[in-house]
């Protein structure tokens, strides 16, 4: 969330700007135009828009926003002039000579990131390898699961057409905070106020959907969800739709890891395929999770190897889930049986806890 975006199909105009922020350990997001820009363009911290693509990016009318810059390497005042107000640039960045003002920014934006990476907690993402794969529950047993032993997570659903997070934990009349609210706020959220005013039990709180509007999720109120929770929650779980939009694509790129649940069905995997068609270019984080039964007794070995995916684990069947979900009961609240143990293992390998203090099972979400 802290790499700037840079708009260029220039190769040398790009190799000064990756040179200079190479400098800063900065890594860059690059996009040759305006179309390949959109999704990042609202919610990068820092845009810069190479001369050459800029008549393109005003055609293109991306969103107005702050903390745009024109960068070039020629001298033209009086065309770049017209160029940045075109793209509403505030600075305009002059290789190699005038850069003291993009250093100063990317100067700043190397300690925001220091300071974000050693206090940020970690993020996962989860999808559906298509409807009824089981995504939305392990995304709950994940974090309830880490709020078992204490750690602090936050679980966010972003399916708007998903029936909501709340109901899969059994807090649909839990008072707080849902998407709408959340969406017409603006600005910086200190992350304790933001998850104090959320719906929420023990160590665990969810973001949830309104069931009474489905409507998609703003790319603003995402960044806002993920900044606070990362900054205030050990865990961030995000149950992202299989159809993305802005909001998914901003989770999935922020997520340390991205889980894909797939049922051992030919048409499942099938299905899942195409998910993750759309999945790879926003992460290289994609790993699959394999949930039984196999009616047709496929392995899971040949379905991650078809898929041309890690494996992260394996979702044994789980009799008695179903009945307990329907009575109300959050997913792997008990801290045992087969939605449990998995949940312990992903935990384990993106380094929260170990398999001796994840089998306690406190039911705090309970």
């Amino acid at each position: 969330m802290h790499r700037p975006l840079l708009v260029s199909d220039d190769s040398a105009l790009l190799e000064d700007v990756v040179d200079l922020a190479a400098e800063f350990d900065l890594d860059l997001d690059v996009a040759c135009g305006p179309d390949e820009a959109r999704h990042r363009y609202p919610s990068a911290p820092l845009v810069l828009i190479g001369d050459e693509a800029a008549p393109a990016c005003a055609r293109a009318r991306l969103p107005e926003r702050s903390g745009v810059m024109l960068v070039s390497r020629s001298h033209g005042t009086d065309r770049l002039a017209a160029l940045a107000e075109a793209v509403g640039a505030g600075h305009i960045v002059q290789f190699p000579d005038g850069v003291g003002y993009l250093v100063r920014r990317l100067m700043r934006l190397s300690s925001d990131a220091a300071v974000a990476t050693a206090a940020r907690g970690r993020v996962l993402a989860v999808v559906g390898g298509r409807g009824g794969a089981g995504a939305t529950v392990l995304a709950a047993g994940l974090a309830v699961t880490a709020g078992n032993v204490g750690l602090r997570s936050l679980l966010v659903d972003a399916d708007p057409l998903g029936g909501g997070a709340d109901l899969v934990l059994g807090w649909e009349d839990v008072a707080g905070l849902r998407w709408p609210a959340l969406s017409a706020t603006s600005g910086a959220v200190h992350p304790p106020a933001l998850v104090g005013a959320l719906p929420s039990r023990g160590d665990v709180a969810v973001l949830s959907c309104d069931r009474d509007a489905p409507s998609g999720l703003p790319h603003e109120a995402m960044a806002t969800a993920l900044d606070a929770g990362s900054r205030g929650r050990d865990l961030v779980v995000a149950d992202l739709p299989r159809r993305l939009d802005d909001a998914a694509v901003l989770a999935l790129r922020a997520a340390d890891r991205v889980l894909l649940v797939v049922p051992a069905e030919l048409r499942a995997c099938v299905a899942a395929a195409r998910v993750a068609a759309t999945l790879t270019p926003h992460t290289d984080a994609l790993h699959l999770v394999v949930r039984g039964p196999a009616p047709g007794r496929l392995r899971t070995r040949h379905i991650a190897r078809s898929l041309g995916l890690p494996l992260a684990g394996t979702l044994r069947a789980e009799p008695g889930l179903p009945r307990r979900l329907e009575h109300g009961e959050p997913p792997a609240a008990g801290g045992r049986g087969p939605l449990a143990g998995l949940c312990r293992r992903i935990l384990e390998d993106v380094g929260l806890g170990k398999s001796g203090e994840l089998g306690t099972g406190r039911g705090a979400a309970a």
